[in-house]
């Protein structure tokens, strides 16, 4: 009976332990003509090999933490087989999957990344070149956002540690980036999309519906920002009239 017992725990050890091998850091979801080109199968496992982050790739159109689209959302990446593609990270409460899906976003916009996008070959043939490389214009994203609320909300909000304009040109911390300098990132949409998640924002930031109470044992060390998903919405829309700083060179961003 003790055997038999021992037996059954080494056998339930080994499956959990080929389920935790199985399981993916995260999903990704992709148009079916990037997925019926081969690509995927290309690039994902070097990305894989490099990091030891796995990926799903999604199909059916179901979503995932990453995402492919030739919608104009997002960074734009490469162009070929008739489109320009594009990826982002998609809306979510955080944490480690979306971590690491920033983390393939970021890999993909690298030099690295757009080198190994360039390599990947049909019939000898290069299929894709990097966004930048290419004259086509882009389509200019549509915000459903209101931007006279998000003004508003920003100035309520986020002026207490940024400048957001004139408002209170004077009344930002010095440490904390103004708008203007923020919209001249590359990367300023998802930015602003995603601020709840990145330091210091989780520890006073609530989003109704998409982020996690507050831990009781360590409250917000000062007063929290409470918005809703519409509100976040309406102050991106703000943001994307505002107008970038003149920088001089181009800015050098570290990741």
């Amino acid at each position: 009976m003790l055997r038999f017992s021992i037996v059954m725990i080494f056998a339930a050890i080994c499956t959990l332990q080929q389920a935790m091998a199985q399981e993916k850091d995260f999903t990704l979801s992709s148009p079916d003509v990037l997925v019926e080109s081969g690509f995927l199968k290309f690039l994902l496992p070097r990305f894989s090999l490099k990091t030891g982050v796995k990926i799903e790739v999604q199909l059916g159109g179901k979503a995932g933490q990453a995402v492919f689209n030739i919608k104009g959302r997002g960074q734009p990446v490469m162009q070929g087989l008739g489109h320009v593609f594009y990826i982002s990270v998609a809306n979510g409460a955080g944490g480690p999957r979306y971590e690491k899906a920033q983390r393939f976003v970021t890999w993909l916009l690298s030099e690295v990344g757009k080198r190994t996008i360039t390599q990947f070959t049909a019939d000898d043939t290069q299929v894709f070149v990097s966004a930048k490389s290419t004259a086509v214009e882009q389509t200019a994203v549509i915000f459903e956002g209101n931007p006279t609320q998000g003004g508003v909300l920003a100035l309520a909000n986020c002026g207490r540690c940024h400048v957001i304009g004139k408002a209170n040109r004077m009344k930002g911390i010095g440490s904390s980036p103004s708008f203007a300098v923020l919209r001249s990132l590359y990367d300023w949409q998802e930015r602003f999309e995603t601020f709840y998640l990145r330091p210091p924002h989780p520890a006073i930031t609530q989003i109704e519906g998409v982020t996690d109470p507050f831990d009781p044992s360590r409250p917000p060390a000062i007063y929290p920002l409470f918005l809703t998903s519409e509100e976040v919405a309406d102050i991106l829309a703000y943001v994307s009239e505002v107008k970038p700083a003149d920088l001089g060179a181009e800015l050098i961003v570290h990741q």
